[in-house]
């Protein structure tokens, strides 16, 4: 983005009006990138996980140590999953290339917590209701218990 103040100010406006932040556009531009990238050389497992290991050690922390923790825990739990970046986030889709899970890095929108969450492509149907991210300010044994057996079931 141009750092004239005028630019500052055109995107404060669109802010202010609705828009798109300065960093829901550049998820979006790197989602575009994503897009282009997998068209011109095929999607090849190594190269999916290589970019979220990338995506995860760019990471400042905490964010960084709770990514590579739950990389392992997704991986362990649903071997199935295969790593991806999604809008440069890591994120883990099924057979079909469709995303089931994602992690958010708090450092990604600015925001005081990451969060863990699922698409409607998860199995995680419970009734009318059931909840489909979690926000995350440290992963105890506790948590990571809990979120593998929610990757378990969302493969399931």
């Amino acid at each position: 983005m141009n750092d004239t103040p005028k630019a500052a100010r055109r995107a404060s406006r669109e802010e202010a009006a609705g828009g798109f932040t300065a960093e829901e556009r550049a998820a979006m531009k790197e989602r575009a990138q994503e897009l282009k990238a997998e068209a011109r050389r095929g999607r090849r497992a190594e190269d999916d996980e290589r970019a979220v290991l990338a995506k995860i050690a760019e990471m400042p922390e905490p964010d960084r140590t709770m990514a590579e923790r739950l990389h392992a825990i997704i991986r362990a739990s649903a071997p199935a999953l295969s790593p991806k970046t999604w809008y440069g986030m890591p994120a883990y889709a099924n057979k079909g290339g469709k995303v089931v899970c994602y992690f958010t890095p708090a450092s990604k929108f600015n925001s005081r917590y990451a969060t863990f969450g699922f698409t409607d492509t998860a199995n995680l149907d419970d009734g009318a209701m059931w909840p489909t991210s979690f926000a995350l300010k440290e992963l105890t044994p506790d948590n990571e218990a809990r979120l593998a057996a929610l990757v378990k079931k969302a493969v399931s």
